[in-house]
């Protein structure tokens, strides 16, 4: 045992709160943080110019704006109070656009959570890293394409006489469908479209919500004898709960959102029953026409509704799935 008379014991005298060396810890503390808030300053003030400061816009909403004015015109129009909403829910078409809206939302919001779901899945059965990584390549591809390239792509590929139907007619004889101009069909085509564009980009979150699972319950399943599928049932679906409670949350604050892009890009006169959203009719009634306080009132219609949506489904996921943001 080695003597104590040669071992140095360092005593420190515990920091008061008053003491010289308090206050520099405290200023040196201070001044780092001063430094990461003035690395967020750029940010901020991009945040304040491209989000904040356009905000003062919602003022078209409740006037007959004058866009010759030009900024003076957002204080020197005409205050019509809520006569542009009331002649929004009159229009011609309005309805009818309103349901095409939420219903081919909603079921958008329904594939993109699903499939990606489902590839993901699929994607982590596969244990040949270089083939799992080429399929996620191939169908990521879609997400970095604009609709205006996609649509070009879908019409030579859906038209009459494009490749599907010429595919279906020489292998099962069937006629020419007219996938763009059928008004039952164009909303499942925007559906599917959408997911082909988006799903393989979405997989991202849940395959990186399944690496996240902790191995060790894969090995105790297998231990419990559980194969391949009661795996996924019990272990990777429980361990994703979280991230799969997070985007169906998110994804309802989309309810009004169609995908202006897309529909603007595929749709026709022919489809406008089923087809029409209320992005594309403020288009044609608004903007091509010079109208900026109804698409204004529109845009703050849609942004009130996707407010509400969000807080009620937090408020459901906090009560259903115990889910909390702090």
């Amino acid at each position: 045992m080695a003597d104590n008379n040669n071992i140095a014991i360092e005593k420190r005298s515990p920091i008061l709160p008053n003491s010289k060396t308090h206050k520099k810890r405290k200023k040196s503390d201070r001044n780092q943080t001063g430094i990461l808030h003035l690395m967020m300053l750029p940010a901020v003030v991009l945040l304040f110019i491209y989000a904040y400061v356009p905000m003062f816009g919602i003022l078209i909403a409740f006037e007959k704006f004058d866009i010759t004015k030009g900024v003076i015109g957002f204080f020197t129009s005409k205050w019509v109070g809520m006569a542009n909403f009331i002649r929004i829910f009159n229009m011609d078409g309005f309805k009818q656009a309103l349901f095409n809206t939420i219903n081919i939302a909603w079921w958008k919001m329904v594939a993109m959570f699903f499939v990606p779901l489902i590839a993901s899945l699929l994607l982590n059965e596969i244990r040949q890293e270089g083939y799992k990584r080429s399929i996620q390549t191939i169908i990521y591809l879609p997400h970095f394409l604009s609709w205006v390239i996609l649509a070009g792509i879908l019409k030579n590929v859906l038209d009459l006489d494009g490749i599907l139907n010429n595919t279906l007619h020489s292998l099962f004889g069937i006629k020419p469908i007219m996938f763009l101009g059928e008004p039952k069909i164009f909303p499942s085509v925007l559906v599917w479209t959408q997911v082909w564009q988006e799903f393989g980009w979405s997989t991202i979150i849940f395959l990186a919500a399944i690496t996240g699972i902790d191995p060790a319950l894969y090995e105790a399943a297998i231990v419990d004898g559980a194969n391949r599928l009661q795996q996924t049932w019990h272990v990777t679906l429980p361990g994703m709960r979280s991230i799969l409670v997070l985007c169906a949350v998110l994804s309802l604050g989309g309810i009004l959102n169609a995908g202006f892009d897309q529909v603007f890009n595929l749709y026709s006169v022919p489809v406008y029953k089923t087809g029409d959203i209320i992005d594309t009719l403020v288009y044609r009634t608004g903007i091509a026409n010079g109208q900026f306080e109804i698409a204004t009132a529109v845009g703050l219609f849609k942004s009130v509704v996707s407010l509400i949506m969000v807080s009620l489904s937090y408020f459901l996921a906090y009560k259903l799935a115990d889910y909390q943001i702090f």
